[in-house]
């Protein structure tokens, strides 16, 4: 009988003899490598090993004697039972014949030369589509030397009776000595000397399935794993990919406080030091780096047919890059298959929040707060606490379960503490920095993450709203239910709501909340004044020399995050409508935005774009845009130019764009104009000769038609889009537009508030209508009693 394997002759099929994780490095290593993508070479020891060891060691029968003992309810004997196993095991001594084969296949790896190598546990239960047993086992890295190989695989024996292995084991219907454990012995890679982290094939938050997700930090992996640092993170767009065009779409720095690095010293192989600073100021790959992982990642799960959880380490001696390890993905690939469960929630308080994170799930929730430095503390915490902590680690699986929700100071969606919350069921806020210093034990808590991206911490019990959608009884329309979106960071998940796209993603948020900064502060930048606007804008922009790369990359980068979401259908962005008075209010705004009187009416729109106070400010809009269409290949992105007063200044904003790059018709660009002014309407068929589509802006419409400041508390009563003025011009416009053959949507709360105003529009001919994302159902809703009812 053989015991040990090398990697190159393991194939998938051979898990029951190798184990989920050395199988899948097998496979990889036989038909991937062929491909390009670089896998460590290494050796199993066999699940028939394993046997062997308990049955020389005669440790079978007290084994099944002890575990059958266990209080399989209240696991309350566990910790003594578990302690009992895992000495017996460590006691024991390897079987000559397998202390043989381990030895000459190592010395076969090592090609008689001194090397280092990662000593990993691989249970013949584990990685399995439904049961991925991530972090029960442990895992041996640096292991260097005959004997310290030897005694790391005695130690992965004893880890499948850890006490958290031995739960997960009842917890998922397996029985404990059925499960058996092979050794994986892989070569080491240098990324103590470069970087490593893990990448999913899908957004591990949404299960979003066109993007992979990558994250990384400096030194060896286990620190991403782990959770022990903020990593550096990457969206890649798969369509992109496969199309070789530039698929990053998305890039976010984290802290990355330590890196995972060797020892010099005899007692402890691998040690956590402090990030020199000008490290943690750089990201840990660079973005050839992250394409060809990416690309890597796309093969490996096209091979596979699934979702996968795949880990990577850079080499710091060749800068080589390889794959470690590659497991399926259970928790999103399990609830897609179960039916997707939505649920929307209304926060009704004001409050600013003490600490924020990184959100994983979306949920929200009140609760005791539990403070947790280690399993000493496991006695306070009760069910239904709030588990804060800097990070959670594998041991703490039983304690978690009692929690309604987990904070950590560190980090990020790949960590111990995200994966956890997801297999859980329950929501988490990571990567906050400063919750243990900011929370205290037995206050009273709200954490919430409903807000897209950012999880958020909030003192006191608040009060909500909740409430399920049902998307089962929508039905197809011929006028297309479109979105109006503000926040990039909700795109992935509104995707999956009924919807023909994106009639209206509004730029100013973007620049308002992501970018914050007044464009022509960062065109200006060399010129600007000594002052506090000025070193704030350092701050922000400390990673960027040329200041306008920075608006560029953020721009382009939320917009190709929605773009991506909703691929192929429409986005259409519209260009950036803020008025002078909100442009002041961004850093630096004030040098550069006059003081008028009725900013509403005044310096807002297409007559910005071509004006010397912000035509360069517009060129960045314009370049953000050519460089997600033309580069990233989202070319279902539209362009919308708001208050377009004139058919001349139309003509104008188009030439201005053509120059900056961004070319009605080039490579499919279609630009649209907002109907929002009576001229619109007056001359929609002059306006149609330029431009591809309409967007009615039915608030300004209705403003600019009645002649009411919208703004206005003492005449807002007034203030109706059923009124018969507006109707009219709404129906000239939409009858216009049909005549020309343009396309013509609208954007407003009145189609979701009132039925017969949405059958008003259906019954004219609208093309599409947009609706914020709380409104889209029941916008829908009487879309099909419109259409039903014509």
């Amino acid at each position: 009988m053989t015991y040990s394997v090398n990697f190159k002759d393991i194939k998938l099929t051979d898990l029951p003899s190798v184990g989920g994780k050395n199988a899948s490095l097998g496979e990889m290593l036989s038909t991937l490598s062929p491909l390009g993508i670089q896998i460590p070479d290494g050796f199993a020891l066999t699940a028939d090993a394993f046997r062997l060891f308990l049955h020389e060691n005669s440790f079978v029968e007290p084994l099944t004697k002890w575990l059958a003992e266990l209080d399989v309810n209240t696991l309350s004997n566990l910790p003594e039972i578990g302690q009992k196993c895992r000495k017996l095991i460590g006691s024991g001594v390897l079987p000559e014949a397998v202390k043989q084969e381990t030895l000459l296949a190592y010395r076969l790896l090592a090609n008689n030369a001194p090397i280092s190598v990662a000593v990993r546990s691989s249970a013949t239960a584990e990685d399995l589509p439904t049961a991925s047993f991530a972090g029960q086992h442990d895992s041996f890295l640096n292991v260097e030397g005959e004997e310290n190989l030897l005694n790391a695989v005695i130690k992965c024996y004893v880890s499948l009776f850890n006490n958290r292995a031995i739960k997960y084991r009842i917890d998922n219907g397996f029985e404990h000595l059925k499960v058996a454990l092979s050794v994986g012995v892989q070569q080491m890679i240098r990324s103590d000397k470069s970087s490593a982290g893990v990448a999913f094939t899908l957004d591990p938050e949404t299960g979003f399935t066109n993007v992979i997700y990558l994250t990384g930090a400096w030194g060896l992996g286990e620190n991403v794993v782990q959770g022990a640092v903020n990593p550096d993170e990457f969206y890649l767009f798969k369509p992109a990919i496969q199309a070789g065009q530039r698929s990053i779409i998305q890039h976010r720095m984290g802290a990355k406080e330590n890196m995972m690095v060797y020892s010099t010293g005899t007692e402890r192989p691998i040690i956590n030091v402090a990030t020199p600073r000008e490290k943690r100021d750089v990201y840990c790959l660079s973005d050839m780096d992250v394409e060809q992982l990416g690309r890597w990642c796309s093969q490996i799960e096209q091979h596979y047919g699934m979702p996968m959880d795949i880990e990577w380490a850079k080499d710091g001696l060749t800068g080589e890059l390889f794959i470690v390890q590659a497991r399926p993905e259970t928790v999103q690939t399990q609830k897609q298959a179960k039916g997707i469960n939505i649920k929307e929630y209304k926060i009704h308080s004001s409050a600013l929040p003490i600490c924020k994170g990184k959100a994983v799930g979306r949920s929200i929730v009140s609760g005791r707060v539990s403070i947790v430095e280690s399993l000493a503390d496991a006695g306070k915490v009760q069910q239904g606490d709030i588990i804060v902590a800097d990070i959670t680690n594998p041991d703490w699986n039983a304690l978690l379960k009692k929690a309604v929700s987990i904070v950590t100071n560190k980090g990020g969606r790949t960590s111990h503490a995200s994966i956890v919350a997801r297999e859980l069921g329950i929501h988490a806020v990571v990567g906050t920095m400063d919750a243990t210093q900011k929370l205290k034990d037995g206050q009273i808590i709200t954490v919430s993450c409903i807000e897209g991206d950012e999880g958020r911490v909030y003192d006191g019990k608040l009060e909500w709203e909740e409430h399920e959608i049902n998307f089962g009884n929508n039905t197809r329309t011929r006028t297309k239910p479109m979105f109006i979106l503000a926040d990039p960071d909700n795109a992935f998940r509104l995707s999956f709501y009924p919807n023909e796209g994106v009639g209206l993603l509004r730029m100013e948020f973007i620049i308002a909340n992501a970018i914050r900064i007044h464009p022509m502060a960062l065109v200006l930048y060399d010129t600007l004044p000594d002052s506090n606007d000025k070193k704030a804008i350092e701050a922000i922009t400390r990673h960027y020399h040329d200041k306008k790369k920075y608006f560029i990359e953020k721009l382009s980068e939320a917009v190709a995050t929605v773009a991506a979401a909703f691929y192929p259908k429409d986005v259409i962005i519209r260009m950036s409508d803020f008025k002078t008075n909100e442009y002041s209010q961004l850093i630096g705004g004030a040098l550069y935005e006059p003081k008028e009187e009725n900013p509403m009416l005044g310096f807002r729109g297409a007559s910005r774009y071509y004006h010397e106070r912000y035509r360069e400010g517009f060129g960045m809009e314009c370049e953000a845009i050519r460089i997600v269409r033309d580069e990233m290949g989202l070319t279902n992105v539209k362009v919308m130019i708001p208050f377009c007063r004139t058919v001349d200044e139309g003509r104008k904003v188009l030439e201005v764009m053509k120059n900056f790059g961004l070319e009605r018709t080039k490579n499919g660009l279609e630009v649209y104009v907002m109907a929002e002014i009576p001229s619109n309407v007056i001359l929609a068929k002059q306006f149609a000769e330029i431009f591809d589509g309409f967007s009615i802006g039915s608030n300004d419409l209705t403003q600019l038609t009645l002649g009411i400041d919208r703004d206005s508390s003492i005449i807002s009563g007034l203030f109706d889009e059923n009124n018969a003025a507006v109707k009219e011009m709404l129906a000239m416009v939409i009858q216009s537009a049909k005549q020309s053959g343009t396309k013509i949507g609208l954007c407003g709360q009145a189609p979701s508030d009132y039925p017969a105003f949405a059958q008003f529009l259906v019954k004219e001919g609208i093309d599409s209508i947009s609706f914020t994302p709380d409104a889209l159902l029941k916008g829908i809703e009487n879309i099909v009693i419109a259409e039903k009812t014509l």
